[in-house]
């Protein structure tokens, strides 16, 4: 019994000594933990006390450059927030764009892969008629373009709207210049200055001519000209629409031209219909043929007097047997049929294109402006027989197209010299 006493001793003994360390640890703890919450607590404060700082600091800026400014800090404040407003919506419009771009570049990737059936038939059937090729379709491919390139030619001239209507107790043939469509355009602008000659061939007696529309490529005309013709000689006519692109300061180009045959014409009813215009050919030029001149025209209404300024001429008629003519030009002041006065220039011998550069004064009062016309007339020089006229350009009472609007370019401008070309007409038309 005392034995198992002495045991039961010696245990608790044993137990008491681990429970110290557990009690020394706990307490060693404890102070470290301490410790720590000390050292966090001295950091939050000198953290907060640099964020104060740091504040005082940037107020204390702000005031300076708000005083230097000349304006209170919150203004400052505004202008900033309005900068960073600006610099975010640049860097949103940046990063959306960017978005975009990825994304095409995505949808092209993925359509680059594909393919387009149609085109691989297209080459296919090329590629075997290139192979395989057939005699026959060879001729006719080699004649279809051609006539496919000519038609889209004469497409490209426009088109002529008119109206015919002919009068059997009067014999008058009223020919209607209605308008013109998809003219090509001849001026550097991309437009064109359309003007109508309305003749009759073979003898091209009488000519009228519409008004000069400017800068348009369809024309509006709606212009009547009469033409006296016995039902027994239309049979031989020949209407002829030419269709010109005016110029002033060089050779009108003919744009197109559009030839009725009266004989295939129902003259019994009225005619109205569209034509295409055809290109000038043959008998097309000899409108052109017999040349160009070019002269300056000037008036003073104080003083009365119209000055002419022959200049040059151009691609005149040949009139002598070597090729050549001696053209010189004749300046005649006609009223009422009498010729009042006249004047004429120097002979330049053996050249189609002669430049003169002569100056001729005539006196006409401002009351009789409107009354005279000036006959300028090129003639051929010829020493042993009589001189005989190339062509001819009258101007001012009674005329029209290109030569009324010259005269009246110059009387709209008084003291100022106006030039132009004319192309010269037949010296037997209305001669007077």
């Amino acid at each position: 019994m005392p034995v198992v006493k002495r045991e039961a001793e010696k245990v608790p003994e044993e137990d008491q000594q681990p429970v110290e360390d557990v009690v020394e640890s706990t307490l060693k703890t404890i102070l470290s933990t301490e410790m720590e919450i000390k050292e966090a607590t001295e950091s939050e404060g000198a953290t907060e006390t640099a964020g104060k700082a740091f504040e005082n600091q940037v107020e204390n800026i702000g005031k300076e450059i708000a005083e230097e400014m000349g304006i209170p800090t919150w203004g400052l404040e505004m202008i900033l927030i309005a900068v960073g407003l600006l610099v975010l919506g640049i860097c949103f419009c940046c990063v959306r764009r960017w978005c975009r771009k990825r994304r095409s570049k995505d949808g092209k990737k993925g359509l680059k892969g594909a393919v387009d059936l149609k085109s691989v038939q297209l080459l296919g059937s090329t590629y075997k008629d290139k192979v395989q090729p057939d005699m026959e379709e060879l001729t006719d491919n080699a004649e279809e373009p051609d006539e496919g390139e000519s038609k889209q030619s004469e497409v490209k001239l426009g088109k002529l709207q008119f109206k015919l209507e002919y009068d059997f107790n009067t014999s008058n043939l009223a020919v209607t210049v209605i308008q013109a469509q998809e003219l090509p355009a001849l001026d550097m602008g991309g437009t064109s200055d359309p003007y109508v000659k309305v003749y009759l061939l073979p003898d091209k007696k009488k000519k009228f001519e519409t008004k000069v529309h400017r800068k348009t490529l369809n024309p509006v005309f709606n212009e009547t000209f009469t033409f006296k013709v016995p039902y027994s000689d239309i049979v031989n006519k020949t209407l002829v629409f030419a269709i010109f692109d005016f110029d002033r300061f060089s050779k009108h180009d003919q744009i197109g031209e559009v030839k009725v045959l009266l004989c295939t014409v129902d003259l019994a009813q009225t005619i109205e219909e569209w034509r295409d215009l055809q290109s000038v050919e043959g008998e097309g030029g000899q409108d052109n043929k017999l040349g160009d001149i070019c002269f300056s025209l000037r008036y003073v209404p104080t003083a009365g007097k119209l000055t002419v300024v022959i200049l040059e001429a151009k691609n005149l008629k040949k009139m002598d047997v070597g090729g050549l003519s001696d053209p010189y030009v004749k300046i005649a002041l006609v009223q009422n049929g009498k010729r009042l006065k006249k004047k004429k220039t120097s002979i330049k011998k053996c050249t189609l294109n002669p430049y003169y550069n002569e100056s001729f004064t005539f006196e006409v009062p401002f009351e009789q402006i409107q009354k005279v016309q000036l006959v300028v007339t090129v003639v051929d020089y010829d020493r042993i027989g009589t001189s005989e006229p190339i062509g001819k350009v009258i101007l001012g009472y009674n005329a029209n197209g290109t030569e009324l609007r010259h005269w009246s370019d110059m009387l709209a401008s008084p003291r100022r010299p106006i030039a132009q070309w004319h192309t010269l007409k037949d010296p037997e038309d209305g001669d007077k």
